[in-house]
């Protein structure tokens, strides 16, 4: 099966009062045949003889992470599997099933079991993470079916993994590079496998798994005894040659999405950000501020080094990336799913299929390399029904990345600039109001001589010294401002007219070097032009803005203004003259570009 998880067709979930109602796709996905599913999402399901197996195997799960489920009299109609404020839809669609084959389906009689049984299920992964959580399934609902299932992944310790495998395994998950191992030491037998589950087989080659999986699905000698379902958010030519190879040729192919461009969850706010490189450790606290709703905030970064300078940069955050052992990774995810802390600096690796809850806001630190690792890592948020706040950070010199996203998945982004003092004080302030309401009142007479004597003292009216005590809980000493351009702390950001359209930087900056000093024209940052063709803008140091408004007195028909809004701009790719214009007017020094 070739599964979307981002994209969740309206006629295919229900929701009511945040229940979840997974009907059936039961024809597809139980030892009918070999199945590739594309940009899809396999999330229905019902078996009416689970009733009870499926309540147990809830009641398990709840126990251990904390969700609910309905009573038996709740379940309108008996067959369907109702969850609330749960997200595992794709899973369980095929989990359950296989479970269903084995115990009462057509993989029943010719199961093995008995002490050193082979396996009768593998299911691939590309990470360790999407291994563990796969896993965790198996286990609960194959568990209160009496089957045993086995975890293998790099990172954690191989003696552990075959003692569990020759004591047998009705069911192995794991990733393509442990498996590879376990089968060239002989430690795993793969001839008796009635399914093998791909899941996320794109990002398998991405990953650079070719030559595993192919090696794993070679193992089988007879397709006609196995059911191979593969799943896959987009379909590149490996892909379909894996499909071609490897599944039987009457093989289904369900495609949910086909051709249709929206792609992104429809539940989630998508929100693009001008920022440069710099300003990234100070402007993400205040977007998390202002965006998270208090609840979980994932940062993805795109390489493993910036991952853990930014994790170490902003207060209580964890990191999650490969460099990172196994048993640390999984505490960590073990951390931020329990709330232990809510911020979570992440590569790739959190960006597929995670089972995280309440995640409401995902800031990407610049525009990913594909637009389908945009998708994925956005619709971290707003799921099982939820909504969420997606804010894609871009270097201005890329803004035509966001136009590209646009194009090609149907996202329409919402451009703001970075937030303000009043935004960040509005925010900041509600959440310092709630903790000191929360104060009790038994303190009040302890301090009450001591804010007397401060209200004497200060001067100041007494709103004043609270709106201070505010600032001060919500850990706020002073609020700089940020431009609109680059948020960048102390820059303004100017509007350059000159009675005229510009069509160029390099007129621009002509224009500019007309009333100011070279030096402070090389000072500017992030020159764009505005998408009306009649203006430009940059960003100046704070302490150069009335130097750059007063010079405008010395040129005709020159006018420059401090912005309170972003206006529209060009891409770069719309702007005339390419980056000739900085060998051009010598200014190998301007940023920005």
């Amino acid at each position: 099966m070739l599964i979307n998880r981002y994209h969740i067709p309206e006629d295919g979930i229900s929701l009511h009062n945040g229940v979840v109602n997974f009907k059936v796709l039961k024809h597809y996905a139980i030892g009918y045949g070999d199945v590739l599913l594309i940009n899809s999402c396999l999330h229905q399901f019902a078996i009416p003889d689970w009733f009870k197996i499926l309540q147990k195997g809830c009641r398990e799960s709840q126990e251990k992470n904390q969700w609910r489920i309905q009573d038996e009299e709740d379940w309108i109609p008996p067959h369907e599997f109702l969850v609330k404020q749960f997200e595992r839809g794709k899973t369980l669609a095929f989990v359950l099933p296989i479970l269903e084959s084995l115990t009462n389906g057509p993989a029943k009689e010719s199961r093995k079991t008995g002490y050193g049984r082979s396996p009768t299920v593998l299911v691939l992964l590309p990470t360790r993470e999407l291994a563990t959580q796969v896993f965790a399934e198996f286990e609960v609902y194959g568990g209160a079916l009496g089957l045993s299932s086995a975890c293998v992944y790099g990172g954690a310790s191989f003696y552990s993994q075959e003692i569990a495998l020759r004591r047998g395994a009705d069911i192995v998950v794991g990733t393509p590079g442990r498996i590879k191992d376990h089968i060239e030491r002989k430690t795993i037998d793969l001839r008796s496998l009635k399914f093998r589950v791909l899941d996320e087989a794109d990002e398998m080659l991405r990953m650079g798994f070719v030559e595993d999986v192919e090696l794993i699905l070679g193992k089988v000698e007879d397709l006609s005894k196995v059911q191979t379902l593969l799943f896959s958010a987009t379909l590149p030519s490996w892909v379909k040659q894996i499909a071609s190879r490897f599944l039987k040729p009457e093989k289904k192919t369900i495609d949910l999405v086909g051709n249709e461009k929206i792609k992104a969850s429809t539940t989630v706010r998508h929100i693009a950000l001008p920022c440069s490189h710099s300003a990234r450790a100070q402007l993400i606290p205040d977007i998390v501020r202002c965006y998270s709703s208090g609840g979980r905030t994932i940062i993805f970064t795109e390489t493993k080094n910036s991952c853990a300078e930014l994790a170490d940069l902003l207060r209580g955050a964890r990191a999650l990336h490969g460099d990172i052992q196994q048993s640390q990774r999984e505490v960590t995810l073990a951390g931020f799913r329990a709330g232990k802390f809510l911020v979570l600096v992440a590569t790739n690796v959190a960006a597929r299929g995670l089972d995280i809850n309440d995640v409401q806001l995902i800031i990407q630190c610049e525009p990913p390399r594909d637009v389908e690792a945009y998708i994925h890592r956005s619709g971290r948020t707003g799921r099982a029904g939820n909504t969420g706040v997606a804010v894609l950070l871009y270097e201005p010199k890329k803004a035509y990345t966001i136009s590209k996203i646009e194009r090609e998945s149907g996202v329409k982004f919402e451009h703001i600039s970075a937030p303000q003092p009043a935004e960040i004080a509005r925010s900041a302030g509600l959440e310092a109001a709630e903790i000191i309401s929360n104060v009790s009142d038994s303190v009040v007479p302890v301090f009450k001589s001591v804010a007397e004597q401060l209200l004497s003292s200060s001067g100041l009216p007494a709103i004043d010294l609270l709106a201070k005590a505010l600032a001060k809980t919500a850990g706020y000493t002073e609020i700089k401002n940020r431009s609109l351009l680059t948020s960048l702390e102390n820059y303004v950001t100017l509007l350059l007219q000159a009675g005229r359209p510009i069509y160029t930087p390099s007129f621009a900056f002509s224009v500019l070097r007309r009333f100011l000093p070279d030096e402070k024209v090389e000072q500017l940052k992030g020159l764009s032009l505005t998408a009306d063709g009649k203006g430009a803008v940059f960003d100046v140091p704070a302490a150069d803005v009335d130097l750059f408004i007063a010079g405008q007195e010395n040129a005709s028909m020159v006018s420059l203004e401090v912005l309170t809004e972003l206006p529209p701009l060009q891409d770069k790719e719309q702007s005339r003259g390419g980056n000739q214009w900085r060998d051009q007017f010598g200014l190998p020094g301007i940023r920005g570009y």
